[in-house]
């Protein structure tokens, strides 16, 4: 493990977390759309989490942080298995000039450790990490209502690319 900043250690996370990462991502959905049901993110990460899809974790340095990390379910997990924040990066293809680059399917802090730079280093994190294995720019996708999250990348230096747009099929009635 590595210092990630005063008070939070980073670790590299493995294929065997997989369960921890889908209660992560559901997690993130959730808090952004509490009354809908996530479980079909599992097939997402079943479908895109691998050894060339890296993970991240940071755990609080003392068992008191540890112990914040409850997600939805209604479960505790144990200190050993309860990081605060996660980052999951995968890779993509530039569609304009068709060099791979790193994408971040997840960057997650839970709520009791949000604004205390977590989100900003691990930002930090995944650009020297990008840089090292040759990538020329990093890609994300947010939604238009997380103005925390926009915020963030805004003032990381973040630029809109393109918008992604979709047309319901099914009309409301």
């Amino acid at each position: 493990m590595n210092s990630l900043l005063p008070g939070y250690q980073i670790r590299r996370g493995s294929t065997v977390d997989r369960a921890l990462l889908v209660k992560f991502i559901q997690q993130t959905y959730q808090d952004m759309f509490p009354d809908q049901d996530f479980a079909h993110l599992a097939r997402t990460v079943e479908q895109y989490f691998s050894t060339d899809t890296p993970l991240w974790w940071v755990d609080g340095e003392d068992q008191e942080d540890q112990e914040v990390g409850r997600l939805s379910g209604g479960e505790n997990l144990s200190p050993s298995s309860s990081p605060v924040a996660c980052l999951w990066v995968g890779n993509a293809i530039d569609q304009v000039q068709g060099d791979r680059h790193a994408h971040i399917f997840l960057l997650y802090v839970v709520p009791e450790h949000r604004r205390r730079g977590i989100g900003t280093a691990l930002m930090h994190y995944v650009e020297k990490w990008a840089t090292q294995r040759g990538d020329r720019q990093i890609g994300l996708q947010v939604f238009q209502s997380n103005k925390p999250a926009l915020n963030l990348y805004h003032q990381l230096g973040y630029q809109t690319q393109s918008l992604w747009m979709l047309k319901s099929l099914h009309p409301e009635k």
